[in-house]
C-alpha cells in the first residue's frame, strides 16, 4: 500500500465508519446508538425535563445496558408523561401497578417505584434551587480537576468523580433513590458536565464548543 493510499491509525478507543468519522467505540453496535453519541451525549444541557428523564433512566440502566435503556426510550417517556416532573409526582400505587405491565419499558418495581419518588425530590429542589439545572451544574468540575487528554486509558478511570460523589450523596440525604455515584457519574457524562468524548473523535470538538456557548444556569 502505498502513502497516499494508507488508512490513517484510528486511536485506540475509536472506531471510523465507511465515511471515515471517527466516534467512541461504545456507539457502534446501531445508528440509534451512534445518533445519541453525535448529538446527544457529553452536549450540555439546562432543560430540567431532560434532566430529570436522565437521571431516572440511568437509575433503570443499573445493571443493564444503556443501548437496552435507548432502545426503549420512547416507551419510557409515554410512560412517565414525558417525564413532566409535576405530572409524575402524583402517580399513585394504581400507577405503579400498571407501569409494571408495561412491556415497553423495565418493569421493575422498585424502580418505577423510586421514579416517582425521584419526581417529588425534584419539586422540593426547584423551591430551594429554582430548577434541577441550576442545582445539578454547581457539580461541575473546574477545568484543572480534568485530564488535559482523555484516551482510552483514562476513559477506563471514569467510573465516579470527586463531584458525582457530592451529588449522590446530597440527593441521598434528601431522600433521592437509585443515585449512587456511578449513576451520577453517567449523568454527568451525558449532560454535559464533563465532555468524555475520546481524543480524535469527531463529537469531541462539538461538545466543546457547545460547552463554550453555553452559560450553565444560576452563572
Amino acid at each position: 500500500m502505498t502513502e497516499a493510499t494508507a488508512t490513517p491509525e484510528i486511536p485506540d478507543g475509536l472506531f471510523a465508519d465507511d465515511a471515515g468519522c471517527p466516534r467512541c467505540t461504545w456507539c457502534q453496535a446501531t445508528p440509534l446508538y451512534r445518533h445519541y453519541h453525535d448529538s446527544e451525549w457529553g452536549f450540555p444541557v439546562a432543560d430540567d425535563r431532560r434532566l430529570f428523564e436522565k437521571l431516572c433512566l440511568e437509575g433503570f440502566q443499573s445493571g443493564l445496558s444503556w443501548l437496552t435503556i435507548l432502545n426503549k426510550r420512547e416507551g419510557f417517556r409515554a410512560a412517565f408523561a414525558q417525564f413532566d416532573a409535576e405530572q409524575v409526582a402524583e402517580f399513585t400505587d394504581a400507577d405503579v401497578e400498571r407501569l409494571v405491565q408495561d412491556a415497553a419499558i423495565v418493569r421493575h418495581r422498585g424502580k418505577i417505584v423510586s421514579t416517582i419518588n425521584n419526581a417529588k425530590r425534584v419539586l422540593e429542589l426547584r423551591q430551594e434551587f429554582g430548577s434541577l439545572a441550576r442545582y445539578a451544574w454547581q457539580y461541575e468540575p473546574a477545568a484543572g480537576e480534568r485530564p488535559e487528554r482523555i484516551t482510552r486509558e483514562v476513559a477506563r478511570t471514569f467510573i465516579t468523580s470527586p463531584g458525582s460523589t457530592a451529588m449522590s450523596k446530597d440527593l441521598k440525604k434528601r431522600g433521592w433513590s437509585f443515585v449512587g455515584p456511578t449513576t451520577v457519574y453517567a449523568f454527568m457524562q451525558a449532560m454535559g458536565l464533563v465532555n468524555d468524548h475520546l481524543e480524535g473523535c469527531h463529537a469531541r470538538e462539538k461538545a466543546l464548543k457547545a460547552r463554550a456557548d453555553f452559560t450553565p444556569p444560576g452563572r
